[in-house]
């Protein structure tokens, strides 16, 4: 039954293809193919959920283009996530509809196929169980990315991020590629089963590190997040969410599946994928912090909580080598509950805030000004999504972080030096992360949602309609309505981390029905579920002392004087600024964001056609070390190269035999050698 609900999925993404390439070019054919990807995302929603609870079967699949009968697993760990990729596509597509019904920006055949062909490859991925069906769905995936944010490649910056991303996607795909060939050539088999008993120790530890490798890439882990901050922003409306909250999370389920497949990883491994994914949040948020635009921001964001997950999951990697069976739990769960809380407000964020973005015709923070006046639709889901996000109770993203932290806290449970020293270098990482997005996210909110906007719109807002409305509550209140249930999220989730680690040992984080441990009785409790009652209860009670005592004098409008923070000689807005909001983080962290600012004269041109200077503006650029150190350097080392090797084209037949006979010899040597 369950198959039969994937594959009907299946054949509603073909038809939403057919209908967008065909009737793409009228407005209701793109309503009804992203109608088509709604109704596959409500089937794979139900066929997830059927198969994490069900027992785990292997179905064997038609022989196509001579690679062998394709495998399919559904199990506890393929069930959960297309549960999530289902959930995540109905909300998804719900707003896409409303916003191509409303936006010229969704004119043109190509978005409704490439979300299709991003939604059909996830599920694919997913339920794969031999080598060749998961590596075509990797480059289908790959395709898809590159549909969404090159669709409208005449624009230099779309380009660039198309390519961007597309080689990232490339990248990944190879060390995929090349890490499933050393295990296939080991085991002489494409299926995965096979992969769980590798006889030499050596292929296997150089499969597990490329495969870490090309999901980690895929992901977004430092050095290769750069895709990200180019890509997302580059991607239209809604469709962001679908790579932002969907499409990457396939990298998250190959990290998963390779720690069911290939066991106990090298302590080197586990100790750089700790660090790396403390730096990656580090990183990710710091940056995040002080962007201008909202896409970028949100973008970084997703590096930042890329990092987080990491996090978990290299705490599970380090219970796997010191066989201790609650640490992995611990870890898997801390890893999941945060993959589940990303979805959720990264898809709200990212689709709420298309209606606004499209009608401001600007993504700056401080052009976004009062959104919740001009669309109180929009701005109820980017503020959902953004306390997730910050991690603040009693959200899942609160929750989530509490089991990161925690599980960085068993350091001393490790026997090798190195993994306790990798979780004290991660914890640190971590806290300082979880304290930076808390600032990022409320200078979202504040300064950009809850503002007082400065100008009007030259036309009426458009807020998503009732479908597109329901669509980002249901990602925006996701991760709030979860918190509240998470003793049951928890119960599902040790369903499905049933292929890497006992369910009961996951279950072991209840330590009441209703009150969270993390899975080590007696080391400290949370109940989320009694918070969502508790705070709103005080909320209702401290604002009904205050207007009692007060005797509604709270309520009164007061009009004073504008503070100026300035001296009176200084021109400029009275308003505290999102730019200015995020100054004091570029000059307390300008190493790390490499911070550069300069102060410029501003001239005007007078009635008599005099320039006169009419102040003095600060200036401030951040550059990622990343980006400006490995890859500007690389392209500059590149260059050099290319400039080294444009002499040798002398012109000269005799030159040119020479170079191949060089070449042959060269060859020869190294033949002999191996």
């Amino acid at each position: 039954m369950t198959l039969d609900l994937i594959v009907i999925a299946l054949v509603a993404l073909g038809a939403a293809v057919v209908c967008d390439l065909v009737c793409g070019g009228a407005r209701g054919g793109r309503v009804v193919a992203y109608l088509g990807v709604l109704l596959a995302g409500a089937l794979l929603g139900v066929a997830g959920f059927a198969t994490t609870l069900a027992q785990p079967r292997t179905v064997v699949g038609p022989d196509l283009l001579a690679a062998g009968h394709v495998l399919l697993r559904l199990d506890g760990l393929s069930g959960g996530f297309v549960t999530l990729s289902g959930i995540i596509t109905v909300g998804i597509a719900a707003a896409s509809v409303s916003w191509a019904r409303r936006s010229h920006a969704a004119d043109g055949r190509g978005f409704a196929s490439g979300f299709a062909l991003l939604v059909a490859s996830m599920v694919v991925i997913e339920v794969a169980a031999d080598a060749f069906t998961f590596l075509f769905a990797w480059e289908c995936l790959t395709l898809a990315f590159f549909i969404l944010i090159g669709r409208h490649r005449r624009e230099q910056r779309s380009s660039v991020a198309a390519w961007v991303t597309f080689g990232a996607g490339k990248l990944s795909g190879a060390a995929v590629l090349l890490g499933m060939l050393l295990l296939a050539g080991a085991t002489h088999s494409l299926a995965f089963v096979a992969w769980h008993h590798v006889s030499s120790e050596l292929v296997r530890v150089s499969a597990f590190g490329l495969l870490v490798l090309g999901f980690g890439t895929k992901v977004g882990l430092v050095p290769f997040e750069v895709w990200m901050p180019a890509g997302y922003p580059a991607a239209p409306g809604p469709l962001r969410a679908a790579l932002a909250g969907l499409g990457v999370n396939a990298g998250f389920y190959g990290l998963w599946r390779t720690l069911a497949l290939l066991g106990t990883p090298p302590v080197w491994l586990a100790a750089v994928v700790l660090i790396v994914g403390g730096v990656t949040a580090l990183l990710g948020v710091t940056f995040g912090a002080v962007q201008a635009r909202l896409t970028r921001l949100v973008a970084y964001s997703s590096v930042e909580n890329a990092g987080l997950i990491t996090v978990g999951f290299g705490v599970a990697l380090a219970g796997r080598i010191a066989h201790d069976a609650a640490l992995i739990a611990l870890g898997l769960l801390a890893a999941s509950l945060q993959l589940v809380a990303h979805a959720f407000a990264k898809s709200a964020l990212f689709s709420a805030s298309t209606f606004a973005i499209e009608d401001w015709r600007s993504d700056d923070l401080d052009d976004l000004r009062g959104v919740y006046r001009t669309h109180p639709r929009a701005a109820l889901g980017m503020a959902l999504g953004s306390i997730v996000l910050a991690g603040m109770p009693p959200t899942l993203g609160f929750v989530s972080e509490w089991f990161v932290l925690e599980s960085l806290m068993q350091e001393f449970r490790l026997p090798h030096v190195a993994l306790r020293l990798a979780m004290g270098i991660a914890g640190a990482l971590v806290a300082l992360t979880s304290g930076i997005a808390a600032l990022t996210f409320a200078r979202l909110i504040g300064l950009t949602i809850l503002r007082r906007p400065e100008r009007a719109l030259r036309e009426p807002a458009r807020d998503p309609g009732w479908l597109g409305t329901a669509g980002v509550v249901l990602l925006g209140g996701g991760g709030v309505v979860l918190a509240g249930v998470a003793p049951w999220l928890v119960r599902f989730t040790a369903d499905a981390l049933a292929p890497l680690v006992a369910p009961q040992d996951v279950r072991s984080a209840l330590a009441a029905p209703w009150v969270l441990q993390p899975v080590f009785p007696g080391f400290s409790v949370l109940s989320p579920s009694w918070l969502s009652v508790e705070l709103p209860i005080a909320l209702v009670v401290v604002v009904g002392l205050t207007l009692a005592l007060s005797r509604g004098r709270w309520l009164r409008v007061r009009r004073v004087p504008a503070w100026r923070s300035a001296t009176a000689g200084v021109s400029g807005a009275d308003h505290y600024s999102s730019f200015g909001y995020a100054n004091v983080l570029r000059h307390v962290l300008g190493n790390l964001l490499g911070s550069r600012r300069e102060l410029v004269v501003v001239a005007e041109q007078t009635d008599a056609g005099v320039v006169e200077a009419t102040g003095v503006e600060a200036r401030s650029v951040v550059v990622e070390p990343v980006e400006a150190s490995v890859y500007r350097g690389g392209r500059r080392a590149l260059l050099g190269v290319g400039r080294a090797v444009r002499r040798l084209q002398s012109g000269r037949l005799d030159a040119y035999v020479a170079y191949m006979l060089l070449a042959l010899v060269a060859v020869l040597i190294a033949v002999a050698v191996v």
